[in-house]
């Protein structure tokens, strides 16, 4: 494969020392390099990430999700800013639905959190969710590492709110934080089961004004469901609140739950564990990416695959049995020298 290296490309020391020196512009470099599918840039990501590791995992990691509408954007700004009051550095990764066509974010976090991204102690990365698992960016775990050896010890990782996403992100976070509504109808049939089991935290957004009794009420029906649930391995016992982000009211509340979850988990140890298991998992998603990208990227399996189609087309051959001979053809074709 022909690989060439782009004329604004530091070399990796330059990058590192970058990065652990805390600037922001060397570290969206950096990220590019990471979200690159350039072989010469693997091979520096690489390089970059394996330097960088040991500077990183001293940051709480935030997963927020919610329904369409329930005001993430607006909540995240309004918390980020509350946090760098408080004297935190923030880095908020939101993972944007991608452009089918072009692969490309078509959201634009920055216009959607644009106090929040002008101060010194916000970093905001939007990233494009392309066709990985959940809508989820494939990078983001990297980009994450990067942030946290750039300085930013809050991590906010934004999901869109559909699909599988909330899994992937619940598995490279320490504190799943999931916003609703109230009024929307039955609150309880507008989320899945799988979400609720996997939240730390419920927060009625937009309680202000006329909504305030009916998030009061909404509050009071989360606070029943959860405990329906399983204990959870950390021993933390799922909250829920009420808050309106354009009002500024109950933000404050949320980081001190956080804060109570966090002193938990660190003394009980579960945080560690957590941390490890996700590591294994990490490693395990990395190398089916990797598989997933050797088989279709490989000339001979693309013209197997084309020729596969038509012969299920016209009824010369199953799907089972065509998935058969393509996994056997790569295995040949791959393992020929062993």
């Amino acid at each position: 494969m022909k690989t060439y290296k782009p004329k604004n490309r530091l070399k990796a020391q330059e990058y590192i020392n970058g990065v652990l020196e805390g600037n922001r512009v060397i570290l969206s470099m950096a990220i590019t390099i990471i979200e690159s599918s350039l072989e010469n840039d693997k091979i520096l990501a690489k390089e970059i990430i394996q330097s960088i590791l040991p500077s990183s995992g001293r940051s709480i990691r935030i997963g927020i999700t919610g329904v369409p509408g329930v005001g993430k954007s607006t909540f995240i700004e309004s918390f980020g800013k509350y946090l760098i009051t408080k004297g935190h550095k923030v880095a908020v990764l939101s993972i944007d639905p991608s452009s089918q066509r072009s692969r490309g974010s078509i959201l634009g976090d920055k216009t959607r959190m644009e106090e929040l991204a002008n101060l010194d102690n916000a970093y905001i990365r939007p990233s494009a969710s392309g066709d990985t698992l959940g809508g989820v960016a494939n990078k983001t775990g990297e980009t994450m590492l990067l942030c946290e050896a750039a300085g930013y010890d809050v991590v906010l990782i934004e999901t869109v709110g559909v699909g599988q996403s909330e899994t992937a992100v619940h598995g490279m976070t320490d504190f799943f934080l999931l916003l609703m509504l109230a009024g929307a109808g039955d609150e309880l049939q507008g989320i899945k089961k799988g979400i609720m089991e996997m939240a730390d935290m419920v927060v009625i957004n937009k309680a202000d004004g006329d909504n305030v009794r009916m998030s009061e009420m909404a509050k009071l029906q989360y606070q029943n469901a959860l405990h329906i649930f399983p204990a959870s391995e950390s021993d933390w016992a799922p909250v829920v609140s009420t808050a309106s982000a354009i009002k500024n009211i109950g933000i404050d509340e949320v980081w001190n739950q956080i804060e109570k979850y966090s002193e938990l988990v660190h003394k009980n140890g579960y945080l560690d564990n957590n941390r490890n298991q996700q590591q294994i998992e990490w490693m395990y998603n990395n190398i089916n990416e990797e598989l997933k990208r050797m088989l279709y990227d490989s000339a001979e399996i693309k013209e197997l695959l084309k020729l596969s189609e038509q012969r299920i087309l016209s009824s010369e051959l199953s799907p089972i049995k065509a998935s058969e001979e393509i996994i056997e053809r790569f295995k040949i074709s791959n393992y020929k020298g062993y």
